[in-house]
């Protein structure tokens, strides 16, 4: 399970083929366990969100003082390092249901635009959680086929 949540960051910039399901859930599953430990580190370590709102009742930005000072700073790091294998990941999963990595930027798009937002979350999640193309396609081999894809390489 371990090599199928850190191979997103050996393929670090890698647009060019496909993922599976479990290459993406597991590399999601390790990005949440990371920003939970995180935020228990950073509650655990300094004054509550709420002691900070209470001291700055004027200063609705307050709360990005909290989150991103001392311990929490380590969330940002670990957002900026894993930006663009979240995006190579999301890329070659949609490749590997045989859709072009430009649907990630219209589902971006799509998200961002009030009302169609819901629509456009919805169907994003709906194509992370089916299956991909059996066989090759167009962006390579089926990587569910060890004999004709190395998956860990």
């Amino acid at each position: 399970m371990l090599d199928w949540m850190l191979m997103p960051l050996k393929r670090y910039a890698d647009f060019k083929g496909r993922s599976r399901r479990k290459e993406y859930w597991s590399f999601f599953l390790l990005s949440m366990i990371v920003m939970v430990v995180i935020m228990a580190l950073r509650s655990a370590t300094g004054p509550s969100m709420m002691e900070v709102m209470a001291e700055n009742p004027d200063n609705p930005l307050a709360i990005y003082g909290w989150m991103y000072g001392g311990v929490g700073m380590l969330l940002a790091l670990w957002t900026l390092a894993t930006f663009v294998p979240n995006i190579a990941l999301n890329v070659r999963r949609l490749h590997d249901r045989d859709m072009s990595g430009w649907w990630l930027l219209g589902f971006f798009v799509g998200m961002i635009i009030p009302i169609i937002n819901i629509v456009a979350s919805i169907a994003y999640l709906v194509f992370m959680f089916l299956p991909g193309t059996a066989g090759p396609n167009r962006f390579g081999p089926d990587p569910k086929n060890p004999t004709s894809a190395d998956v860990f390489n």
